[in-house]
C-alpha cells in the first residue's frame, strides 16, 4: 500500500508540475528548426506559421535554419534539445517519413525521439508527362507502360526523394515498369522533360503548373486523397484509376519526446487555428497546398502509418542509400 501510495503522490506532483510550467508557458523565445536553407518551401511554410504564433504565445518565434544530409542535421538537433515547449521542429516526408527507411544509422527516431503537434498541410505532386507521349489518363499511362515495360522513363529530382518514390509507389500499386532517371535537383529533371529525354515525372504542382499552361507538359492527375482547389479539373491518381493511392510532400510541427503534454496540446490548438485561418488557408490553397490543421494524437497516427508505408515501397523497390 505504501508503494502504491508513494507512486500516486509522484504522480500527482509530475501532473502538477506539467500544469504549472503549461500555465507559465512560454517564458522565452521559442525556437522553430527548419532543416532546409532560406528561401524554399519549407521556409516559406515555417515562416508563415511562425509569424502567427508569435503573437498568440506572446513570444518570438525565432525560425532556425540548419540545412544539410536531406534533412538530417535539422532533426538530430531538434532531437537532442531540451523537452520543454521552446523548440519546435519543421518536419517533413523526408524526415519523418522517408530518411528513416533509407538510412540505417540515422542519428534519431521519428516517433521514440518526436512528439506530434499539428500537421499544417500536404503538398500533392502533380503527374506530368511530356506532350510526345500519347496519353491524357492515369488509366492511359498504366496501359502503355503495361504494353512497353521499361520503354517509358521517369524523372526525379534525386534517388530516394519524395518524386523518385511517388512513382515507385505507382509502380508497385499498377504492376508497370518504368525506368527511373534520376538528377541532382530540380532544375536539370526539368530541362529534359521538356526536351522529351525523359517522358513523366511526378512533381511539385508550383514547379509544374506554368509548364502546363504553357502546353509544354501536360497534367494528368495529382497524388493526394483529393483535388486541389487550385486545380479542380485535375483528378487524383485514386480518381484515375488506382483506388487507394496517395502521397506527396506535408509540412508539420513536432518537438522534441517528452515535452509537457499540456504544452504540446497548446501549441496543437493554436498551430491547427492558424492552419485553418482565411487567410494562411488562402495562401497555402493558392499555391496548390493542402491545408489541414491536424490534432497531436492525428499527426503521430499519420507519421506512423507514412513509415510503414515508405517501408514497403523502399524494400519493394530495393532502394537504398547507405
Amino acid at each position: 500500500m505504501k508503494r502504491s501510495a508513494s507512486i500516486l503522490l509522484l504522480c500527482a506532483v509530475a501532473a502538477a508540475g506539467s500544469a504549472a510550467l503549461a500555465q507559465d508557458y512560454p517564458a522565452k523565445p521559442v525556437r522553430l528548426i527548419v532543416p532546409f536553407p532560406p528561401g524554399g518551401g519549407n521556409d516559406t511554410i515555417a515562416r508563415l506559421i511562425g509569424q502567427k504564433l508569435a503573437p498568440v504565445l506572446g513570444q518570438q518565434v525565432l525560425v532556425d535554419n540548419r540545412p544539410g544530409a536531406g534533412g538530417t542535421i535539422g532533426a538530430e538537433l531538434a532531437a537532442k534539445a531540451p523537452a520543454d515547449g521552446y523548440t519546435l521542429f519543421l518536419a517533413g516526408v523526408a524526415s519523418h517519413g522517408i530518411n528513416p527507411n533509407l538510412r540505417k544509422k540515422l542519428p534519431y527516431d521519428p516517433v521514440r525521439d518526436f512528439n506530434g503537434v499539428s500537421l499544417i498541410a500536404s503538398a500533392p505532386l502533380l503527374v506530368v508527362v511530356h506532350p510526345s507521349l500519347p496519353v491524357k489518363t492515369v488509366k492511359q499511362l498504366i496501359a502503355l507502360a503495361k504494353a512497353r515495360p521499361g520503354a517509358i522513363n521517369f524523372a526525379s529530382n534525386g534517388a530516394g526523394g519524395s518524386s523518385h518514390l511517388a512513382v515507385e509507389l505507382f509502380k508497385m500499386m499498377t504492376g508497370t515498369d518504368m525506368v527511373h532517371v534520376p538528377y541532382k535537383g530540380l532544375s536539370s529533371a526539368l530541362t529534359d522533360l521538356l526536351s522529351g529525354q525523359v517522358q513523366v515525372m511526378f512533381s511539385s504542382a508550383v514547379a509544374m503548373l506554368p509548364q502546363v499552361r504553357a502546353g509544354r507538359l501536360r497534367a494528368i492527375a495529382m497524388t493526394g486523397n483529393k483535388r486541389s482547389p487550385a486545380i479542380p479539373d485535375i483528378p487524383t491518381v485514386a480518381e484515375a484509376g488506382v483506388p487507394g493511392y496517395e502521397t506527396g510532400s506535408w509540412y508539420g510541427i513536432v518537438v522534441p519526446a517528452r515535452t509537457p503534454r499540456p504544452v504540446i496540446e497548446r501549441l496543437g490548438r493554436e498551430v491547427a487555428a492558424i492552419t485553418r485561418s482565411p487567410e494562411i488557408s488562402g495562401r497555402l490553397t493558392a499555391e496548390a497546398v493542402i491545408p489541414v490543421g491536424s490534432t497531436p494524437d492525428e499527426f503521430d497516427a499519420y507519421i506512423r502509418k507514412g513509415l510503414a508505408r515508405w517501408a514497403r515501397v523502399i524494400a519493394a523497390a530495393k532502394i537504398t542509400l547507405d
